[in-house]
């Protein structure tokens, strides 16, 4: 009877011990698969979440409608709009790459745009001259960057050949006071365009017309006078530097004023003048008496 006693007991605690790992077993594989569903859970969230990169024209592009309304923002005066669109255009900037759309140079001319302009919109004194040149800066640049075969700032071509012109005349007259106002206005026009033009051209061509606009700037202070033929040779390496820039040809028409003859000067002009109009008189007073000598019957 012992014995048979200790045998039932034995089995049940057999039984026992193998329906608690089987527990234990399944309690694991339980615990496995909520594991497994929670980590499988989190992938999915984070496939969800990732975003994949922008390419550089879709970055361009972007930048280009950032920095077209901010430009409409502040032409309202819509200050906060103004500010939240600017946070926008330098949230694009740092997370995207332009590689491929312009060099290490026009990177950086955007990037100094791009704080110029927070810094104008940041200060505390209402300045709306400088907030609309700092927005329009940045509007030519971002324009450049994703038009780069026909950008906005192509346009200024027919302003800046007219201050050209204008130190042509100044040239000819050797009109130093008018030289330099003319220059003064090409500068600040060339000041607006310039981020925009060094995205998109070769930095041997920017740095060849910053380079004369410093030498013709220097003209009228030089310690020497400068004569007429010089300033006249100087004006036309503007022109050329000018043309490259904006990628015009040589033959194309300039506008420019015909200069009087260096041997004849001014005087030779008029005395031109003065025998074409004595012939055209002559020819119109001939044409008069032979009318007056016909007449119908």
């Amino acid at each position: 009877m012992p014995c048979r006693t200790y045998r039932v007991l034995t089995g049940l605690m057999l039984c026992w011990l193998l329906a608690g790992m089987n527990a234990g077993t399944v309690n694991a594989e339980a615990a496995m698969q909520g594991r497994d569903g929670s980590l499988s859970v989190q992938s999915g969230d984070a496939a969800g979440s990732y975003a994949p990169a922008l390419t550089a024209k879709n970055a361009a592009q972007r930048l280009d409608e950032a920095a077209e309304a901010l430009y409409g923002y502040v032409l309202e005066g819509d200050v906060v709009k103004a500010r939240q669109e600017s946070g926008k255009v330098s949230q694009i900037f740092v997370s995207s790459s332009f590689e491929g759309l312009t060099s290490v140079e026009g990177i950086n001319a955007l990037s100094d745009v791009i704080i110029d302009l927070k810094a104008a919109l940041a200060a505390a004194q209402v300045d709306p001259e400088k907030w609309e040149a700092a927005a329009a800066k940045l509007r030519l640049a971002a324009n450049s960057l994703n038009h780069p075969r026909q950008p906005m700032w192509l346009q200024y071509y027919k302003l800046i050949r007219e201050d050209l012109n204008d130190m042509e005349r100044s040239a000819a007259a050797n009109d130093l006071k008018s030289w330099q106002a003319a220059l003064e206005r090409l500068q600040s026009r060339y000041d607006n365009i310039r981020p925009a033009i060094i995205i998109s051209r070769p930095p041997e061509t920017v740095n060849a017309f910053d380079s004369w606009l410093s030498y013709a700037a220097g003209i009228p202070s030089a310690s020497q006078p400068v004569g007429r033929a010089r300033l006249l040779e100087i004006i036309s390496y503007g022109q050329d530097a000018a043309r490259v820039l904006f990628g015009k040809e040589r033959d194309e028409p300039a506008l420019s004023l015909p200069l009087a003859s260096k041997e004849y000067g001014i005087w030779g002009m008029l005395v031109a003048m003065f025998i074409l109009s004595s012939l055209l008189y002559a020819g119109y007073r001939k044409y008069r008496g032979e009318s007056q000598e016909w007449k119908p019957v």
